[in-house]
């Protein structure tokens, strides 16, 4: 009988979907489901705010697994400027993070990177890069600069 690969049966369709599923994850605290977007490839990398460079599955589940000690992240993906190819897509997000403290819920942005890879089952993230976001609210992309620096 052949034997199939546990993520063949949820071919995720559109880097949209991975991103869908890797936030629901990380507001479910499912490991599993988190697990379940990245690439097999050795060299997938993760990047969180103030954090260090994990690479390697193994190194990256560890490290999600000692985050979802503490529950889920209330987080949402907002302003997603999206770049594709054929094979490659790039999402630059502003992640909204609610905190909740003694004065009530307060609301952090996160600037993160999420880079996917269409692979035979479907795409799946290779990269997720995360930085701590300025104070206040979100501002709308200016116009971009017409130079590098």
């Amino acid at each position: 009988m052949p034997t199939t690969h546990p993520r063949a049966a949820h071919l995720l369709a559109t880097p949209d979907d991975v991103e869908t599923q890797f936030y629901e994850a990380l507001r479910e605290a499912d490991i599993q489901k988190l697990m379940a977007v990245w690439s097999d490839d050795d060299d997938i990398v993760c990047v969180h705010p103030g954090g260090p460079r994990v690479v390697g599955a193994r190194a990256i589940r560890a490290a999600f697994e000692a985050i979802f000690e503490r529950g889920g992240i209330p987080v949402q993906p907002e302003q997603v400027h999206r770049t594709h190819s054929l094979e490659v897509a790039v999402h630059s997000v502003v992640e909204t993070v609610a905190i909740r403290g003694a004065e009530g819920t307060q609301h952090a942005h996160v600037l993160a990177t999420n880079v996917y890879l269409k692979t035979a089952l479907g795409w799946r993230l290779v990269a997720h890069h995360a930085s701590p976001g300025s104070a206040g609210e979100p501002q709308e992309p200016a116009e971009a600069p017409t130079t590098l620096h």
